[in-house]
């Protein structure tokens, strides 16, 4: 299957097309915006502009008449490829979990062909299934990642002029404090690219990217997307049995619409979790793993203040609700950085309970 096509965000995909016309297209760049906005099919619609072969710019051949194109055409041989994510010289890196498989002892080499196996795996179930959902919670971008990054860096591009690297959710470089080898090992790159590549970096909260990386990238806000667009995406593209159910998908995605393939199952684990966290919330606590902050334990948030926000529409101790509704909108607004959310979630148990007493 090929990628779905990309909507909406016609004011960045016109600049971003204007810089590579003009060769202006920086070759670091971060693109920015909410989880599910569509950053990293953005960059994917960028490598196939670049590679389009009827663009007359940097392309894998030559263009037809009329100028640089603004859009890719969509049919030549490279545009093809990139769609059906094959093209050799665009290398989409997303996270993963080593963990499944054999780690490779202290062998940097293995651990490398390890991460290439795990990657090329992720993009066959995406080739499948291109519509894919969010990432999974201990998903990251290990070491051996991004030294495989740098070895095909180093290489010559293989059909076009230039090469491509996309490195979505760039915020799991760094899967908890104290483990920055991985973004560091980066830097250089996108410090000093080849002159035949570009680097794409994804991020939801840039701010939890290392400063030094934030200096070495030029800044790409990705905005979310207007509610008609949405639906008319969700229209064709998603089985939505009634518009009652439509509607609620829409509203829930917010302008983005990657949301709507995660709407049901978070919202659903969220109250589980915040049930769980309420039984037992040290238990719970010691039972976190270290990117459920930026995942099921922000659901988990969510869900326990629409919890708190029920009981006082019943009428309990609103100002107390009140307070503890506000310990859990901070804990969620710190659970957004480089934070361990086993303490984070004894903390607010214990912040919770003190409010109790």
């Amino acid at each position: 299957m090929s990628l779905p096509p990309l909507i909406g965000h016609e004011g960045v995909k016109t600049r971003l097309a204007g810089a590579h016309t003009s060769g202006r297209l920086p070759q670091a760049m971060l693109f920015a915006g909410p989880k599910g906005v569509g950053k990293q099919r953005l960059a994917l619609w960028l490598a196939q502009l670049i590679h389009c072969e009827a663009t007359g710019v940097g392309g894998g051949g030559g263009g037809g008449g009329g100028g640089p194109r603004q859009e890719p055409c969509g049919e030549c041989r490279s545009c093809r490829l990139v769609l059906s994510l094959q093209h050799p010289d665009v290398h989409w890196f997303v996270p993963i979990e080593l963990s499944k498989r054999s780690s490779g002892g202290g062998d940097a080499d293995k651990q490398v062909d390890l991460a290439a196996d795990a990657l090329a795996d992720e993009m066959a179930v995406r080739r499948e299934q291109p519509l894919y959902p969010p990432v999974a919670g201990l998903a990251s971008h290990p070491i051996a990642s991004v030294r495989l990054l740098l070895r095909r860096l180093a290489l010559t591009p293989a059909m076009g002029k230039r090469k491509v690297f996309i490195v979505g959710d760039a915020e799991r470089l760094i899967p908890q404090i104290g483990t920055e080898v991985a973004a560091n090992a980066l830097l250089k790159a996108l410090e000093e690219p080849p002159a035949d590549s570009v680097i794409i970096i994804t991020a939801a909260d840039p701010n939890a990217l290392l400063p030094t990386i934030l200096s070495r990238v030029v800044l790409v806000r990705v905005a979310r997307i207007a509610d008609s667009t949405v639906t008319a995406f969700a229209q064709q593209m998603v089985k939505i049995e009634s518009k009652e159910e439509l509607d609620q998908r829409v509203t829930a995605a917010a302008g983005c619409i990657g949301k709507l393939f995660a709407t049901d199952a978070p919202r659903f684990g969220g109250a589980q979790l915040a049930a769980r966290f309420t039984e037992a919330p040290l238990v719970f606590a010691l039972g976190q793993v270290p990117f459920q902050a930026r995942g099921g334990f922000t659901d988990m948030l969510d869900a326990l203040a629409d919890r708190l926000r029920d009981e006082a529409k019943r009428g309990a101790d609103t100002d107390k609700l009140v307070e503890a509704i506000a310990l859990v909108m901070d804990a969620r607004d710190v659970a957004q950085g480089n934070v361990n959310p086993q303490l984070l979630a004894a903390v607010l148990a214990e912040d919770l309970h003190g409010l109790q007493g």
